[in-house]
């Protein structure tokens, strides 16, 4: 019997995957990196569930990915940043 938990799981499956597909096909890299960030996102949510379905304790694996997961977006937007910026600078 699929209970909600279960749905849950589809719903947080799906998700993953349309943010794989923008991930892939993103007009920008902004958008890829949106998507990234997502995927990590919705990767803590399954962690999260499945610890409650097993019933173990995984949470703390869960905001450990999720610390990583935003420290590895905020690097790559700002190695981002900094690499505009030095294209738009003139060279002399």
């Amino acid at each position: 019997m699929i209970g909600p938990l279960d749905i849950a799981l589809i719903g947080i499956v799906g998700t993953m995957f349309l943010a794989l597909v923008r991930a892939l096909r993103g007009p920008t890299l902004y958008d890829r990196i949106l998507a990234v960030n997502l995927f990590g996102t919705k990767t803590v949510l399954i962690i999260a569930v499945l610890s409650y379905l097993d019933g173990r304790d995984w949470l703390d694996i869960a905001l450990v990915y999720a610390l990583i997961n935003f420290l590895a977006v905020i690097a790559v937007l700002k190695l981002m940043q900094n690499r505009t910026l030095s294209q738009a600078e003139p060279r002399e």
